[in-house]
């Protein structure tokens, strides 16, 4: 038998419940994304405050459950078609400048005796919360947009290319190793691809038909893509993140060309409504408050860092889209590519597990993060009404590979 704390468990889900009933209540303009009430809650709520629940091995299943849906969007939501070329070049060329951004001032707070690790904490700064957009980005009428387009490829990057130093370099003692391990999962998703690209095209009328049936076997085999390749990235001990991540890349080339509104609302509702609040609402409960609270230099820690985010990955977004965004757009970019989040929480717990960063540092991080998700995307949001829509907006202005420097 399994040690359920059941009392824990609803506490959880009502925590949930309760962060997404106060953002549907306040008025659009002012209501904060529903992941940082979540996160702020779990703090609450967790031992290090309230103490009315525990983060055990069944809730942390959970929120690890929940962990591979978020960046399974994350990967759906990366269109090749639109997003190859110009963006996708941007896009790479502004997460190696956010890279060397990162690990110069890493390497200076190193030597100034402010963190341990330049590696860990330059690998925290240079990453974007691209999954947690998302949803902030479709309710805004966003995705779609010229806008939308560049940063989604800007969030890509920093959330694929994260997720590669930490497969390779920053959970591991043998890259040679894990680089090899990776080629033969990319393999075999890319294997997986194939199949399920050409299944979907004899197979999706009928799959579709059981999305109104009790049945729903078009969403039953996607929840055992993701999870089957989460378990087999846990297996050959790459991180889970990227399990999620090939997941919904795989099932966007599989379906595309096809009118799938039913299907994404019903994945949302699973993704979104059940399994991903579980995670930031466990991450809350198990953030380190007594560590970030137990120094005037921890606290000061935390506008520091979030300061730094805006460099490291705003920079980029200023500098390298001067040809295709406004000055408006451009600064819009920089604030939502420096909202960062679940990929701090992954790196700094690596970086306290193996000794190469204090709870206090890695506490700053996640306090840091947390607070980006709460100012950022509210500034970048007002930046674009304020400059108002693209043009078309709904549907974005095509760019061409040929564009590409």
């Amino acid at each position: 038998m399994i040690d359920v704390d059941a009392a824990s468990f609803l506490v959880i889900a009502a925590v949930a419940a309760v962060a997404a009933l106060t953002v549907a209540l306040l008025p659009g303009r002012v209501a904060p994304p529903v992941v940082v009430l979540e996160l702020l809650l779990g703090i609450a709520v967790g031992p290090q405050v309230l103490d009315l629940a525990q983060n055990d091995d069944f809730t942390a299943f959970f929120g690890n459950l929940g962990l591979g849906m978020l960046f399974f969007f994350a990967g759906y939501e990366l269109d090749f078609d639109r997003l190859r070329g110009r963006p996708l070049a941007l896009a790479g060329a502004g997460w190696a400048l956010s890279l060397a951004l990162a690990y110069g001032i890493g390497g200076a707070l190193a030597a100034a005796g402010i963190v341990l690790s330049l590696l860990y904490t330059g690998s925290a700064m240079a990453t974007t919360a691209i999954g947690t957009l998302i949803p902030i980005l479709r309710d805004a009428g966003e995705l779609r947009t010229k806008f939308g387009t560049y940063l989604l490829g800007a969030g890509a990057a920093g959330e694929f290319g994260p997720i590669l130093l930490v497969t390779l370099v920053l959970s591991t003692t043998q890259p040679l190793h894990e680089a090899l391990i990776l080629l033969s999962f990319i393999a075999l998703a890319a294997i997986l691809a194939v199949i399920s690209v050409r299944s979907a095209g004899v197979g999706w009328p009928l799959l579709e038909s059981t999305l109104e049936a009790s049945g729903q076997a078009a969403i039953r085999l996607l929840v055992v893509l993701v999870f089957g390749l989460v378990a087999l990235a846990s297996t050959l001990g790459l991180d889970i993140l990227l399990g999620g991540f090939v997941a919904g890349i795989v099932t966007r080339l599989a379906l595309r060309g096809r009118e799938v509104e039913v299907l994404e609302s019903k994945l949302t509702a699973v993704g979104f409504g059940f399994l991903i609040p579980f995670f930031f609402v466990t991450s809350g409960m198990d953030f380190d408050l007594d560590s970030l609270l137990s120094s005037v230099g921890a606290l000061l820690k935390v506008p520091l860092f979030l300061a730094l985010f805006l460099v490291v990955r705003g920079v980029p977004a200023l500098l390298l889209y001067r040809g295709v965004l406004a000055a408006r757009e451009r600064t819009a970019l920089a604030f939502f590519s420096a909202t960062e989040l679940p990929l701090v929480v992954a790196i700094t717990t690596i970086a306290t597990d193996g000794g190469h960063m204090r709870s206090s540092t890695a506490a700053a991080l996640v306090g840091a993060a947390i607070l980006s998700t709460l100012i950022y995307p509210f500034v970048g949001l007002a930046l674009r009404r304020r400059g108002g829509q693209d043009a078309g907006q709904g549907q974005a202005e095509p760019v061409p590979a040929a564009a590409a420097p």
